[in-house]
C-alpha cells in the first residue's frame, strides 16, 4: 500500500524529488519549533523555488500547493492574507484568463504573420533583434504578459508543424524515407528547439526592457507613479537616465550573443526545417476559402482593436481580452462551448499555480522576511542609498515577485518621506531605484516576473526543453549586463 502510494505521488517524477518534499512536509512542524518561523519562512522560499526549477518533470501546482498549505496549517501565513494578495493581482489575473483566451483565437493571423517573417528574415542576428525590439516597443505600450502570449503561441504552432511532419513521416522500408525521418529528428530537431529557445529567450528579455520604461509597462511602475503623483510623461522622463542606457545595452547584449554564440544563443534554421515551415505555409496559402481569409480579416481588426484598447486603457486589460474574445469568437461563427473551452486550457493551470505562489508572497509579507534588508538599507548614508535600493530590489524580485517587492519599498520610502525623514528629491531617487531594481536585475529568474514564469510553465517550455535553470543560464549575460548599467546609472 505504502508503495502504491509512493508510486502515485507526484506522478513520474523523479524519486529524490518526492522524497524531497515528503521529508520537508514531515518535519516542517518540529523544525519550526527549533528554528522558528523566520527560518521556516525562508526554508519555503527555498522548497517553493525548487519546485519551479522541476517544473519540466512536474507541474509546480501539485508540488508548489502542498507547500503552501503546509505554510497555512502551521500558520506561517493565513487565508485572509493570501486572499488580500490575490485581490490585490485581480487584475493579472483576469488578464491571464481573458486575454491569454482571446490570443489563442488569434493564432492562424500570428502563425500567418509570423511565418513569413521567420522566413524571409534569414540573418539570425537581424531576427533576434527585431523579436527584441518589437516584444520591448509592445510591453511599454502593452502588457509583458500579453506580448508573451503572443510568442508563445506563435512557437507552440511552429514547432507543431514540425512535429507533426516529422512524425507522420510514411515508412516505408524499400524507400529512403526512415533515412529523412532520421535526418528530421535528432541534431535538427534540436537545433530547431534551440533556434526557438533562443529567439523566444530573447522576446522574454525584450518584454523587461520595454516594461521597466513606462507608467503602465508593469504592473508595479503604476504603482509608483501613483505615489509619487506622476502621470505617462513625467515617469518616462524621471527613469529615461537608467532605462535609456538600459535598453541599449540590451539590445547590444542581444546581438553579442547571436554572433558568438554563447549561453544557448546562435542556433540558425536548418534549410530542412525552413522548407517544411515554407511548404506548410503555402499550403496553407493555397487551400485558404474566402471564409478562412474573411476570418484573417475579422482577427487583424481584433488586433488592432487591442493595440488601440491597451493603449488607450479604455478598461482593465482582463476586460479588454473578454471583450475581444466575444467579437473575434462571434465574427468568426465559433459558437460551440466546447471550441471556446479549448481557448482557456493554457492560462487555468498557471492561474491556478500563480494563486499559490501568492501563498508563498503573503508568508514573506506576514513574516516581514525582507524587513531587514530594507531596514538595513534606509539606514546606510543617503548617497549610497540609490544604489543600494537597486541591488536589494533586484536580489529579493528574483527570489519573490517584482511587484510585491516594489510594493513593499514604495511603500516603506513613502511613509519615510511622510515622516519628514527623507527630502522629496531623494523620495524620486529611491522611487527610479525601486523602479529599476524590480525590473532589470529582476530578469535573472522565472520568479521576478510573471511573463517569465508563464513562459516556464506553457506548453512550448517542454516541447523545446526550456527548464528552470536553462532559463536562468540564457538570462544570465542579460541579467549581468542590465545590473551593471542600471547600478552605474543609478
Amino acid at each position: 500500500m505504502i508503495n502504491t502510494i509512493y508510486s502515485n505521488f507526484l506522478g513520474n517524477s523523479p524519486g529524490w524529488f518526492k522524497s524531497t518534499i515528503l521529508i520537508f512536509l514531515a518535519a516542517c512542524y518540529p523544525m519550526l519549533q527549533i528554528f522558528g518561523p523566520t527560518v521556516m519562512g525562508w526554508a519555503f522560499v527555498m522548497m517553493f523555488i525548487m519546485t519551479l526549477a522541476m517544473a519540466l518533470k512536474c507541474y509546480p501546482l501539485q508540488s508548489g500547493g502542498l507547500l503552501a498549505l503546509a505554510a497555512l496549517a502551521l500558520g506561517l501565513t493565513s487565508p485572509e492574507t493570501v486572499w488580500y494578495e490575490i485581490q490585490q493581482q485581480l487584475g493579472v489575473i483576469m488578464l491571464l484568463v481573458f486575454m491569454v483566451s482571446f490570443i489563442y483565437f488569434m493564432k492562424p493571423l500570428l502563425i500567418f504573420i509570423f511565418g513569413k517573417i521567420l522566413l524571409r528574415i534569414k540573418n539570425k542576428v537581424l531576427l533576434s533583434l527585431m523579436f527584441s525590439v518589437a516584444a520591448a516597443v509592445l510591453s511599454a505600450f502593452l502588457d509583458a504578459l500579453t506580448v508573451t502570449a503572443v510568442l508563445i503561441t506563435v512557437f507552440v504552432a511552429l514547432y507543431g508543424v514540425y512535429e507533426k511532419v516529422h512524425s507522420t513521416l510514411n515508412i516505408d522500408y524499400n524507400s529512403n524515407e526512415i533515412k529523412d525521418r532520421e535526418e528530421m529528428g535528432g541534431d535538427t530537431l534540436e537545433d530547431f528547439r534551440c533556434f526557438i529557445r533562443s529567439l523566444v529567450m530573447h522576446g522574454a528579455v525584450g518584454t523587461a526592457l520595454g516594461g521597466v520604461c513606462t507608467q503602465v509597462g508593469e504592473p508595479q511602475n503604476l504603482l509608483i507613479s501613483e505615489k509619487m503623483g506622476w502621470n505617462f510623461i513625467q515617469f518616462a522622463a524621471e527613469m529615461a537616465h537608467v532605462t535609456i542606457p538600459a535598453v541599449i545595452a540590451g539590445f547590444a547584449t542581444c546581438v553579442v550573443l547571436e554572433i558568438v554564440g554563447k549561453f544557448g544563443f546562435g542556433a540558425k534554421l536548418d534549410p530542412k526545417v525552413r522548407n517544411i515551415l515554407q511548404n506548410y505555409l503555402q499550403e496553407e496559402d493555397e487551400k485558404r476559402s474566402p471564409r478562412d481569409k474573411y476570418s484573417l480579416w475579422i482577427q487583424g481588426i481584433s488586433g488592432l482593436l487591442l493595440i488601440a484598447g491597451l493603449a488607450l486603457h479604455v478598461m482593465e486589460v482582463g476586460l479588454i481580452g473578454l471583450s475581444l474574445l466575444v467579437i473575434v469568437t462571434a465574427f468568426t461563427g465559433i459558437t460551440d462551448e466546447h471550441r471556446i473551452g479549448k481557448a482557456f486550457e493554457e492560462s487555468l493551470p498557471f492561474v491556478s499555480l500563480l494563486c499559490i505562489f501568492f501563498v508563498i508572497v503573503g508568508m514573506i509579507h506576514d513574516l516581514h522576511l525582507f524587513s531587514p534588508v530594507i531596514n538595513w538599507v534606509l539606514a546606510m548614508p543617503i548617497e549610497v542609498q540609490p544604489k543600494a535600493f537597486f541591488l536589494a530590489n533586484g536580489i529579493l524580485s528574483a527570489i519573490s515577485d517584482n511587484v510585491f517587492v516594489a510594493t513593499v519599498y514604495i511603500n516603506e520610502v513613502k511613509l519615510a518621506f511622510d515622516n519628514q525623514q527623507i527630502s522629496r528629491e531623494h523620495l524620486e531617487t529611491l522611487a527610479i531605484a525601486i523602479n529599476t531594481g524590480t525590473n532589470l536585475p529582476s530578469v535573472a529568474t522565472p520568479n521576478g516576473q510573471a511573463a517569465f514564469l508563464f513562459l516556464l510553465t506553457s506548453a512550448l517550455a517542454p516541447a523545446i526543453r526550456l527548464g528552470y535553470l536553462k532559463m536562468v543560464w540564457m538570462a544570465l549575460p542579460y541579467t549581468v549586463v542590465l545590473t551593471i548599467v542600471g547600478y552605474i546609472f543609478q
